[in-house]
């Protein structure tokens, strides 16, 4: 039994490439959850991107799983340490979205520091206000960048041209420095910085990482992006600073809560949605035309290369 369910919208390059390789693709992107459940112990492998959580009960009824594929970088909708118990590979395509995030994160900042959609709507609106749109140079400030794996390096890499000096901080790796940043410590990172950038998985550890205290430690006025996962950020602290002069602006690709209705009914949306120094995308950043066909390649090549 070789087959794969595919619960998710995703590029045909995938079937092409998995087909050659002697599997069998079932492709249901409308599919529910109770009809996965009903369903999963016929397949060997399940390709999801963040259509529901994959725990404990789903793992118990897939009964024959050998793998799952997240397509796209993080897997903080997976339990990974029962997939590992239960000896289910899992693979993830974190070099198929990347060079799209690196290039969200300089627009979002470009923007954010130019003022360049607020002096749009304000020149639609009849408006011509060239001092209140008095935007910030690049050149000269220092970066930084939490987490440096294929998000934060791309990200780094991005910015080459722009003379800035990039610093990074990633606790789980070391002796990373290389042409495009260098390796500092947390507090290197809180002292210095003028432009912070996160690109952390969520983890138990990161959840809730960016919050009034983490901000307050922060010794100059910073932009803010975050294009890694909502729940790394408290909204309410990001407000906070903006308002404390913390915050010169921050460009948020991802937010604790995600989609209409449940995130108009947040406390802090109504204040959110008034601030003319945030910058929202809706979850976008590695979800472009090229990275749509990139993630299902990258997943492919890996399938390939598993044993059981």
């Amino acid at each position: 039994m070789n087959n794969i369910l595919i619960v998710d919208d995703l590029h045909p390059i995938f079937i092409e490439q998995t087909e050659v390789l002697g599997y069998t693709c079932d492709y249901r992107p409308h599919i529910k959850l109770d009809e996965v459940l009903l369903i999963i112990g016929n397949y060997t492998g399940l390709v999801v991107r963040s259509k529901f959580q994959v725990d404990k009960a789903f793992f118990n009824a897939a009964v024959n799983l050998k793998f799952i594929a997240r397509a796209g970088a993080g897997m903080d909708n997976i339990d990974e340490a029962y997939a590992k118990e239960k000896g289910i590979q899992l693979v993830n395509a974190p070099e198929g979205n990347s060079d799209a995030v690196g290039e969200h994160a300089v627009g979002m900042l470009l923007s954010l520091m130019n003022n360049l959609n607020r002096g749009d709507a304000e020149i639609r609106n009849g408006q011509w206000q060239r001092e209140a749109n008095r935007g910030y140079e690049l050149k000269g400030r220092t970066i930084g960048i939490i987490g440096y794996g294929h998000m934060g390096q791309s990200f780094a890499k991005k910015l080459k041209g722009f003379g800035v000096d990039v610093i990074a901080y990633d606790k789980y790796k070391t002796g990373f420095s290389d042409g495009f940043a260098r390796e500092v410590s947390m507090e290197e990172i809180v002292k210095q910085s003028e432009v912070l950038s996160l690109h952390v998985p969520l983890t138990s550890e990161t959840k809730g990482l960016v919050n009034d205290e983490y901000l307050f430690h922060f010794r100059k006025p910073i932009f803010l992006l975050n294009t890694s996962r909502g729940k790394v950020v408290q909204t309410q602290a990001i407000l906070n600073a903006i308002k404390q002069g913390k915050i010169l602006g921050a460009g948020l690709d991802v937010l604790e809560v995600e989609k209409f209705p449940a995130l108009g009914e947040q406390a802090w949306f109504d204040e959110l949605k008034n601030s003319g120094k945030v910058l929202l995308s809706p979850h976008v950043a590695g979800w472009t035309f090229e990275s749509y066909r990139k993630i299902s390649e990258v997943m492919a090549s890996k399938i390939k290369i598993l044993s059981w």
